[in-house]
């Protein structure tokens, strides 16, 4: 087994910790999910250390106030606003149609939690509609742009935000949008994130050759907007995991710093297919590990290559019908 990854950052970093003495000047960025909670952060942290930083969000007047925000409080470049709902697979085309020039640096940051049962207009389950394949059509869609940033920067990078919640599931290829399972938005989410890791593992291997390379990161637990969708069962399984000491919770900056370490660090230049948690590689644990045993572990579901490489086909199929 080679050796995990290492960075000096720790869980106690913050994301300008990991950017001091960075120059991210020419760096071409998107943020998904840029209008809230790590998002802002994210998108605020790289444009301090100067990338032109593009926030890719749902609601444009929220982006607007944080763009405003940014460019106030690091006195750089205002970032760009665009609208990106990753639900609407016209939105998401849309968005790639618009796009002009290289890419340096995709951020997969939005997620949305449901407290209940909600599809899109495919009939897709929407935390895996939102979290895996709107971004999945996203970065697919966006790879020439991201090749053309990696012939002119030495690389380009991809950063798929995921949750110790993928622990709870693996993929549920006979039944990805509850069709005929109960439906449990905690198993829906787990999911979600587990698609979001395998994701990067399989875009590394089929894209590592044009110098773009994909990981995936725990930012751990943050409270942000993202819960107030949690139902009260939800909501009582994050407090007893806290009790527990399964995780305490960082501050934005600190949860933010694992997505800029996935995003700067020379560690990770041209290194893919990784779990990052606390600002390191995360240990790998059995399938049937426990949750309070290993919170800063990644299940193999989550990494395992031939499942990987069966979701991006299934995805791949989902959304070539959609659009179609």
């Amino acid at each position: 087994m080679s050796e995990l990854i290492s960075t000096p950052f720790t869980a106690s970093s913050t994301a300008d910790d990991v950017l001091r003495g960075v120059d991210l000047t020419g760096v071409r960025v998107i943020v998904t999910g840029a209008s809230s909670g790590l998002g802002i952060e994210t998108a605020r942290a790289l444009t301090a250390a100067g990338a032109e930083v593009t926030l890719a969000v749902r609601n444009t007047v929220a982006g607007e106030a944080v763009a405003g925000m940014i460019e106030k409080s690091t006195g750089r470049v205002r970032p760009r606003v665009i609208r990106l709902d990753l639900a609407d697979q016209a939105s998401v085309r849309r968005f790639i149609d618009g796009w002009d020039g290289p890419l340096h640096l995709l951020i997969n940051n939005a997620g949305v939690v449901t407290g209940g049962l909600e599809r899109t207009r495919e009939g897709w389950e929407l935390q895996f509609a939102t979290n895996h394949l709107g971004h999945h059509a996203l970065a697919t869609g966006l790879h020439d742009a991201l090749a053309r940033g990696a012939s002119d920067r030495d690389g380009a990078r991809i950063v798929s935000v995921s949750s110790t919640a993928h622990m709870r599931s693996g993929i549920d290829f006979d039944d990805l949008h509850f069709e005929r399972r109960a439906y449990d938005p905690q198993i829906a989410y787990a999911q979600a994130k587990t698609a979001n890791s395998l994701f990067a593992v399989e875009a590394t291997r089929r894209w590592a050759s044009d110098g773009i390379v994909a990981n995936a990161v725990n930012p751990g637990g943050v409270a942000t907007g993202l819960q107030r969708d949690f139902t009260p069962e939800q909501k009582k399984s994050l407090d007893a995991a806290e009790a527990a000491g399964i995780f305490t919770y960082k501050t934005v900056g600190q949860g933010a710093a694992t997505s800029i370490v996935a995003a700067v660090a020379p560690e990770f230049a041209h290194s893919g297919g990784h779990y990052l948690d606390d600002g390191r590689e995360a240990y790998t644990v059995p399938d049937d590990a426990d949750l309070a045993q290993h919170p800063h572990g990644v299940k193999q579901w989550a990494l395992d290559p031939a499942t990987a490489e069966r979701l991006w086909t299934v995805s791949s199929d989902l959304l070539g019908h959609a659009l179609a």
